[in-house]
């Protein structure tokens, strides 16, 4: 199971001056289990904020997270994180990455690197094993990352623009490995997203966030059957759509 209950979430932080600063308002969302939402929203409008409030590293909020009927009250091996910097660490090997969390969780030698193993063939970094994060390309790290989440086994992966730093041709080829991923896993995926082109590409539903303070706006979903085709008539009607809803109803700049 991965189904996700955020009821009348709100996240305000107290300014130097002591006023304060409201950064999410109020958000009501269900996500269902093994379903794949993009959160779509312009800089600042607390898509990161949101995602840290969710996996319970921020736990100062109004409102309540559910995962699976049981509140969040901070980090929990039932959810995964991708953040948008790789977050490697540089002296481990690839396969060492993927196996420090199931380290840390406390399993034997063996099974971790069992495991690593079979998320290293996942995303098709095999050859690559015992190379360290130097040498490898950014969308490498990138797929090292995601095997890392992967590989403690989460009910829920969150993914914090996990593309954003990379260039346009190697962002499309990892978002296709990214569905082919949620296709075999069958993980419930909350993505964070500035781009309504990726967006449509990979989300069954999107969430379209208003300007700070952040509140959902509108919930949009995309019925495109996969795998979808950038340059279809179908797929450029559907971004339009969210397009002209985002200029007429949500004013992202």
């Amino acid at each position: 199971m991965g189904s996700l209950k955020i009821q009348d979430l709100s996240r305000s932080f107290t300014r130097d001056d002591g006023s304060k600063l409201v950064v999410l308002d109020h958000l009501i969302l269900d996500v269902g289990d093994k379903e794949f939402v993009c959160v779509l929203g312009s800089s600042g409008c607390g898509k990161t904020t949101l995602l840290r409030l969710i996996a319970g590293l921020d736990q100062e909020r109004e409102g309540q997270i559910i995962l699976d009927g049981e509140e969040i009250h901070g980090p929990s091996p039932k959810v995964g994180f991708v953040f948008q910097e790789y977050s490697l660490f540089p002296w481990r090997t690839v396969i060492d990455n993927i196996a420090f969390g199931l380290e840390m969780r406390g399993s034997g030698r063996e099974e971790r690197y069992r495991i690593a193993e079979q998320y290293l063939v996942l995303v098709g970094l095999e050859q690559f094993k015992n190379s360290y994060p130097s040498e490898l390309s950014g969308g490498m790290r990138q797929r090292v990352a995601v095997a890392r989440a992967l590989a403690l086994d989460p009910v829920l992966l969150l993914m914090d623009e996990p593309f954003g730093a990379l260039d346009a041709q190697t962002r499309n080829m990892l978002q296709k490995e990214l569905l082919e991923i949620w296709e075999k896993t069958k993980k419930t995926i909350v993505f964070i997203t500035h781009s309504v082109d990726e967006a449509v590409f990979l989300a069954d539903r999107i969430v379209v966030l208003t300007p700070r303070p952040g509140r959902i706006c509108q919930i949009f979903p995309v019925e495109l059957k996969r795998p979808r085709d950038r340059t279809s008539v179908e797929f450029a009607q559907v971004r339009r759509q969210v397009l002209d809803l985002i200029g007429q109803h949500c004013s992202i700049q």
